[in-house]
């Protein structure tokens, strides 16, 4: 079993809360049994729970104690029915009784009341920091798998890079624009073509840089070049004399605008 999977499902957080159903709430209880990451998952969040409902509770207001107090002693005092020597109202003191239940009754609603609002405010700040830490654990998933897709073209580019079959072409910067400078890299048995746009200019919203190849005196589209980690994989060159790059707009043109070749490099 992935035990790493399961925790992350996020069944354990939702056990934690009471959110779970029966029957995940008993395969749950099973597991922990059987694999101690997963009970050591569980009781971690409860822990944590439990640190951060201390931690954000809402204490009620100092005066509602005192306000209680004043209130019972007064309805007590109301209910108290006074002594008559050797005559006893069946009435009154049931009237007395009365008010006495009725007065408590009333304490216990202020009670109670306030009490619920106390455990509902914990509750709010409970959930609110529970659904502050799934989008953390969220984010930061997110931002691992970006990381790691980077790294495997990184990974990728340094095995074309190293192929002692690929050659290296490199594409200088023409009059005027001496600054940009790039890198084709061809595969000389695949005919695979792969782009390191080492250093050019950066291109307006609506323009994008093209990749050429000339053959036999005439431009071959070789793809456009779009954001890439590391080499930017072009279209298959089976034969080429040089390589250029021109400022095309966006999404790339049929034929090159030579005006606004930037870098060129013979094979």
């Amino acid at each position: 079993m992935d035990t790493k999977a399961y925790i992350e499902s996020g069944i354990i957080e939702s056990y934690v809360l009471g959110l779970a159903s029966a029957e995940e709430a008993t395969e749950l209880e099973m597991l922990c049994k059987q694999h101690a990451d997963i009970k050591n998952a569980v009781e971690e969040f409860e822990a944590l729970i439990e640190k951060r409902a201390f931690q954000d509770a809402v204490v009620p207001p100092a005066d509602v104690k005192e306000k209680l107090i004043s209130a019972l002693a007064t309805e007590f005092a109301k209910a108290q029915a006074p002594v008559v020597p050797l005559t006893v109202d069946i009435r009154s003191k049931s009237s007395s009784l009365i008010r006495y239940f009725a007065a408590a009754s009333v304490i216990l609603l202020i009670a109670s009341t306030v009490l619920n609002v106390y455990l509902y405010n914990n509750y709010l700040s409970v959930n609110n920091k529970y659904q502050a830490l799934l989008t953390e654990r969220n984010s930061l998933q997110a931002n691992n798998d970006v990381f790691r897709t980077r790294i495997n073209n990184l990974e990728q580019s340094m095995r074309v890079i190293e192929n002692p079959d690929v050659r290296v072409i490199t594409l200088k910067g023409l009059p005027g624009k001496e600054d940009n400078l790039a890198a084709v890299y061809w595969d000389s048995k695949t005919k695979d073509v792969y782009l390191l746009p080492t250093k050019m200019d950066v291109t307006p919203s609506d323009k994008q840089y093209q990749l050429w190849a000339i053959v036999n005196g005439k431009p071959v589209d070789a793809g456009v070049i779009g954001e890439c980690d590391g080499l930017c994989k072009m279209k298959n060159v089976p034969d080429a004399q040089a390589f250029a790059i021109t400022l095309e707009k966006k999404g790339g043109s049929s034929t090159p605008t030579l005006s606004a070749m930037y870098v060129l490099g013979k094979t």
